[in-house]
C-alpha cells in the first residue's frame, strides 16, 4: 500500500518506488513530521526527543511537563503563536485581533486516486496510479480547519502537498501566511539549491549552506518569474550529481511564492515553501476556505542527476498533456526576431515559405496583429484583428499558411493593457492602479485586474473571437511585466487581490481550453507556453510548451 495507517501509534507511512514520508499524531494531538527520506519499513518516532531544553516554552495542555515543547519537535504543520519561534507555516489573526492557532488532529481519509483543488493546477493520476491522504486538523478555541493533503504515486516517485484552511466561526479570519509545504528533519547538514535571475540569464543556479541565519527566497512580483523560480532543492552537503540524498519541491502556482530555511539552535532544519506573504492578507468570511496551491516533492538518494530525472519525468506523465507529451515539440519560428511590429500578411506568408523551405514547421505570428499596435506603446486590451495591416483575415493568413504544409500559431498577452487603447478608455478602472498616484509602468503596459470577473469576461470574449476565427495549433501566451500597483477598486480587502489575480488567470485558461476540448476540466499548464519577459525562455515550469491540437 503507497498509504499506510498504523493505529496503535497513530503514524501515518507514505512509501513511493525509492522514498518514505511518515508524520505522528501524536498523544496530545498534535501532528508531528518524522521522516522524509529514502525507503524504509520501520517506523521512524525514534527521532523525536523529549527532555527538558531550559527555557523552551510548554503549552498549557501538557501541564508540568517541561519535555514538551513546540520549540524544538519536528511539526507537520506548523502555527504560530503555540510557543514555536522558528518560522511558521499557518499565520492567521481574528477580527478581534486574536494572533495564532493551536491545530490538533481529529480525522483523517485515504482513499485511492489523487484529490483535485478546483481552481488551481495539479498533478493528476488515475485511480490505480494514486493514492490520498487528507488529514483534518482543528483548534480547540479558534473555529479554524486545516485539512492537509497529501498526493502519493508510487510508480512516478512523487508526492503531492497542498492545504485547505476553513472558517468554521461566524467572523471574519485573516491569513496573513498560509503556505503549502513544512519540512522537519531532526538532524543533519543540508544545503539549500535555488534559481534566481533576469531577462536572459534565466534559472541562475546557486548553492548555500543552511545555517542558523534564517534564508528567505521570495517573488514579490505577483508572478513566479525568473528571478525566482518556484523550485528549490534540499542537498546533503556532500551531495553530486551521482550520488547523494536530495529532496525537490517545486510549486504548481504561477503567482508570487515563497521559501524559507534554516536551523534552529538545537541543529534541526525547517524548510517551508508556498504562496508569499508580500501584500497577503487573505479574509475568509463564515464557511469560506483558501486553499494553498499544490507543491510537488521528490526525493534521491542518488544524487541531483537522478533527482532531475524523476522530476522531470513526473511532470511529464502527470502534469503535461496532449500530443506532444511523449513525443519530440515541433521546431517553430516566431515572427518577432525577423519582423517585429513591421510586417503584413504578404511578409508573414514569405517567412513561412522560408520557413518551409528549411523543415521547420509551425510559424508563430507575434505581437502587431491586433488593434493600434504598431510599437509597445499602444493597443493592449484591444483584441480586434488589424485586417487593414494584414491585408486579409486572420482565418485567411491561417489557411494560406496551413496551406503550405505548415502549423499556424499566435501571440497573445492578455493580462495587459496599454492606457492608449479603446479598453482603458472605456474602462481605466480595469488596470490594478493606486489611487491618487502616478502608475508605474513596465514596457510601457498595465496590468489589468484578473481578480475581477467582469474584467476576465472581457478578455475572455475579446480572446475567444479572435482565435475562433483562425483556430490556431499553437498559442504564444506572453507576460512582459510584473505586478507592482497592487490595488483593486472592486476588492474590499486589497490582501486577496495577489492570490485572485491568479485565480482569475487560471479561469481564464480554463475557459480557454474547455472551448477546445470538450468543455472538459483540464489544467492551464496544457493550453499554451506562457512566458515572461519580451521573447525570454518560460519562467516557471507549470506552464509547458504545448500545442492546443489534440
Amino acid at each position: 500500500m503507497a498509504i499506510q495507517y498504523d493505529s496503535s501509534k497513530r503514524i501515518f507511512s507514505l512509501h513511493t518506488r525509492h522514498s518514505t514520508y511518515q508524520m505522528q499524531a501524536d498523544v496530545h494531538d498534535r501532528l508531528l513530521h518524522l521522516y522524509y527520506g529514502r525507503r524504509t519499513e520501520g517506523e521512524m518516532d525514534y527521532v523525536l526527543t523529549f527532555r527538558d531544553r531550559g527555557f523552551c516554552p510548554n503549552p498549557g495542555d501538557v501541564k508540568t511537563d517541561r519535555t514538551y515543547s513546540l520549540a524544538c519537535l519536528p511539526q507537520e504543520y506548523p502555527s504560530q503563536g503555540t510557543g514555536d519561534f522558528r518560522s511558521t507555516a499557518l499565520m492567521l489573526e481574528t477580527e478581534d485581533g486574536r494572533i495564532g492557532c493551536d491545530l490538533r488532529y481529529v480525522s483523517h481519509t485515504i482513499r485511492e486516486g489523487k484529490y483535485e483543488l478546483p481552481g488551481l493546477p495539479t498533478v493528476y493520476a488515475g485511480n490505480e496510479e494514486a493514492m490520498t491522504l487528507v488529514i483534518t486538523l482543528e483548534d480547540p478555541a479558534v473555529p479554524v480547519r486545516a485539512e492537509l493533503f497529501y498526493g502519493v504515486l508510487p510508480e512516478s516517485d512523487i508526492l503531492t502537498r497542498s492545504v485547505r484552511i476553513t472558517n468554521l466561526g461566524e467572523k471574519t479570519l485573516y491569513l496573513n501566511r498560509a503556505l503549502s509545504v513544512n519540512l522537519d528533519f531532526v538532524t543533519g547538514k543540508r544545503d539549500l539549491i535555488s534559481f534566481y535571475g533576469y531577462q536572459g540569464l534565466e534559472r541562475s543556479f546557486q548553492r548555500n549552506p543552511i545555517t542558523h541565519t534564517e534564508q528567505t527566497l521570495m517573488s514579490r512580483r505577483g508572478t513566479s518569474s525568473h528571478q525566482f523560480n518556484p523550485l528549490c532543492i534540499l542537498a546533503d552537503p556532500d551531495t553530486t550529481e551521482t550520488a547523494g540524498s536530495c529532496i525537490a519541491v517545486q510549486m504548481m502556482y504561477s503567482g508570487g511564492n515563497m521559501a524559507v530555511a534554516a536551523m534552529d539552535p538545537f541543529q534541526s532544519t525547517r524548510f517551508q515553501m508556498g504562496v508569499a506573504d508580500y501584500a497577503f492578507r487573505y479574509p475568509l468570511k463564515k464557511g469560506e476556505c483558501f486553499t494553498a496551491p499544490e507543491a510537488i516533492l521528490c526525493y534521491s538518494g542518488d544524487g541531483l542527476g537522478e533527482l532531475s530525472i524523476r522530476l522531470a519525468d513526473g511532470i511529464r506523465d502527470h502534469v503535461m498533456r496532449g500530443p506532444y507529451q511523449h513525443r519530440v515539440t515541433p521546431i517553430l519560428l516566431n515572427s518577432w526576431e525577423g519582423c517585429y511590429f513591421d510586417f503584413d500578411g504578404e511578409k508573414l506568408l514569405n517567412l513561412a515559405g522560408e520557413a518551409k523551405n528549411l523543415g521547420i514547421d509551425l510559424l508563430v505570428v507575434d505581437d502587431g496583429w491586433f488593434g493600434k499596435r504598431d510599437d509597445d506603446n499602444s493597443g493592449l486590451g484591444d483584441w480586434t484583428v488589424n485586417e487593414k495591416k494584414l491585408g486579409m483575415s486572420l482565418a485567411e493568413l491561417a489557411g494560406k499558411v496551413r496551406g503550405m504544409g505548415l502549423a499556424f500559431g499566435i501571440w497573445v498577452e492578455p493580462e495587459m493593457i496599454s492606457e492608449d487603447s479603446d479598453l482603458y478608455r472605456a474602462h481605466p478602472d480595469y488596470a490594478l492602479q493606486i489611487p491618487g498616484r502616478m502608475p508605474v509602468r513596465g514596457r510601457n503596459q498595465l496590468v489589468l485586474d484578473f481578480s475581477r470577473k467582469e474584467v476576465v469576461d472581457n478578455i475572455f470574449d475579446q480572446i475567444t473571437k479572435a482565435l475562433d476565427s483562425c483556430e490556431p495549433d499553437y498559442l504564444k501566451w506572453d507576460c512582459n511585466r510584473s505586478l507592482s500597483d497592487v490595488y483593486s477598486c472592486a476588492a474590499k480587502e486589497q490582501g486577496s487581490v495577489l492570490y485572485d489575480y491568479v485565480l482569475g488567470l487560471y479561469d481564464l485558461l480554463d475557459r480557454r481550453r474547455a472551448l477546445r476540448c470538450g468543455n472538459a476540466r483540464l489544467l492551464p499548464a496544457d493550453l499554451v507556453q506562457r512566458q515572461h519577459g519580451c521573447g525570454g525562455p518560460a519562467s516557471d515550469s507549470v506552464w509547458n510548451e504545448l500545442w492546443l491540437s489534440q
